[in-house]
C-alpha cells in the first residue's frame, strides 16, 4: 500500500513537472517567436522608411514644372541678398557666369534647421513648444546614430565600457542624448497638443492626423523614458538589439517593455515619411528648388522640355482676363494679344 502511495506520489510529481516544463517550453517558445516577429518588423520598417523617402523624392522630381516664386532675397545671391538683389541687376547678365554662394545658403539654413529662426520671428508663442519638440527629435536621432556606433563597436570587439576611450565617449553621449531627447520631445508634443486645442488660429487648421502624430510621439517617447528608467539605464540592451539586427542574429528579447519600446519606435520611424512630417527631408527641395529657384532659362533643354509639357495643359481658370474655359491651352493664352485683336476689330 505504501509502495503504491509512493509510486502514485512520484507519478503525480512527474506529471506536475512535465506540465510545468510544457508550460515553460510554450512560454519560452512564444517569447522567442515574439522576438523574431519584432526583428522582422524592424527590418520591414527600415525598408518602408527608405522606400518611402525614395518614392517621395522621385515623385517630386517627376512632377510638372512648378511656377517660379521670384521672391527675393535669395540666400545664394551673396552680398546682394542683404537688400533683396540678384544677378539680374548685372548688365548682360545672360552672358556672364552665374555665381552661387554656398556660404549664403548655409547662413540661412543652419539657423533655420537648428534654431527654427523663421518660427521665432513670425510665431514666437508657437516656437516655445515646437522648438523643444524638434530639438528632442534631433537629439533622439543623434541617440540612434550613437547606438549604431556602439553596436558596431560591440560587434568589432570594442564594446562600450572597454578600454577604448572613443567607445566610452560614445556610451556617455548615448546616455546623455537619449533621455534628454525623450524628455524634450514629450514636453514639445504635449505643448503642441495644448496649443492646437487652445489657439483659435491653429485649431482651425488642425486635423485628426496632427493630433494623432503628436500623441504617437508622446506615447513612444514616454515608453522609451520608462524603459530607460526601469529596464535599460545604460542602453546596453538597445545596443545589443542593434548589434543582433546588424549581424542578422534574432536573439531572444526577454523584457516585454523593451519589446514594446522597439515596436513603437520602428513603427513610428516607418510612419514618418508617409505623412506631412516628411518635410524633414523634403524641405531641401522647398528651399533650394522652389523658394530659391532663380536659375536662368538659357541653354536648358531639360527645362525647355518641361515648359513645353506645361504649356499644353488646358486652362481651367474662369477669370475674364484669362478666359480659358477649359479649352484653350496655356500656350494659346500666353500668345494671345487682346490689344491686337481689339485694334484689328476697329479696322
Amino acid at each position: 500500500m505504501v509502495l503504491l502511495q509512493v509510486r502514485g506520489y512520484n507519478a503525480g510529481v512527474h506529471s506536475w513537472l512535465e506540465t510545468a516544463f510544457g508550460l515553460f517550453w510554450i512560454y519560452h517558445r512564444k517569447e522567442h517567436d515574439m522576438s523574431l516577429v519584432v526583428y522582422l518588423i524592424t527590418y520591414l520598417a527600415i525598408i518602408v522608411f527608405i522606400s518611402a523617402i525614395i518614392k517621395r523624392i522621385i515623385h517630386y522630381l517627376t512632377n510638372p514644372l512648378h511656377v517660379r516664386w521670384e521672391i527675393y532675397p535669395v540666400a545664394h545671391a551673396g552680398k546682394r541678398a542683404s537688400y533683396g538683389g540678384g544677378y539680374l541687376e548685372e548688365v548682360d547678365w545672360w552672358q556672364k557666369e552665374r555665381k552661387v554662394s554656398l556660404i549664403g545658403e548655409l547662413k540661412v539654413m543652419i539657423p533655420e534647421i537648428f534654431l527654427l529662426k523663421a518660427v521665432w520671428e513670425n510665431n514666437r508663442s508657437l516656437w516655445f513648444f515646437t522648438y523643444p519638440f524638434h530639438l528632442g527629435l534631433y537629439l533622439t536621432s543623434a541617440f540612434f546614430v550613437l547606438l549604431i556606433l556602439g553596436a558596431i563597436g560591440q560587434l568589432s570587439g570594442f564594446p562600450v565600457g572597454s578600454d577604448v576611450p572613443l567607445m566610452n565617449a560614445v556610451g556617455a553621449l548615448t546616455r546623455l542624448a537619449g533621455p534628454l531627447g525623450f524628455i524634450l520631445t514629450i514636453i514639445g508634443a504635449l505643448g503642441l497638443i495644448i496649443k492646437r486645442i487652445t489657439d483659435p488660429g491653429l485649431r482651425n487648421y488642425s486635423t485628426v492626423s496632427h493630433f494623432f502624430n503628436l500623441i504617437l510621439f508622446l506615447v513612444t517617447m514616454a515608453i522609451a523614458l520608462i524603459v530607460w528608467l526601469s529596464v535599460d539605464p545604460t542602453f546596453a540592451m538597445a545596443r545589443t538589439f542593434l548589434a543582433n539586427l546588424i549581424s542578422f542574429n534574432p536573439a531572444k528579447i526577454s523584457r516585454p517593455m523593451f519589446l514594446l519600446q522597439v515596436l513603437l519606435m520602428v513603427l513610428t520611424i516607418a510612419y514618418i515619411p508617409l505623412t506631412h512630417m516628411s518635410h524633414f527631408f523634403m524641405k531641401y527641395f522647398l528651399y533650394h528648388d522652389i523658394r530659391w529657384g532663380d536659375e536662368p532659362n538659357i541653354n536648358t533643354p531639360k527645362t525647355d522640355k518641361k515648359i513645353a509639357v506645361v504649356l499644353n495643359y488646358p486652362v481651367t481658370w474662369s477669370a475674364p482676363h484669362i478666359a480659358g474655359h477649359g479649352k484653350e491651352t496655356w500656350a494659346e493664352v500666353a500668345t494671345f494679344n487682346p490689344v491686337a485683336n481689339l485694334e484689328s476689330g476697329k479696322e
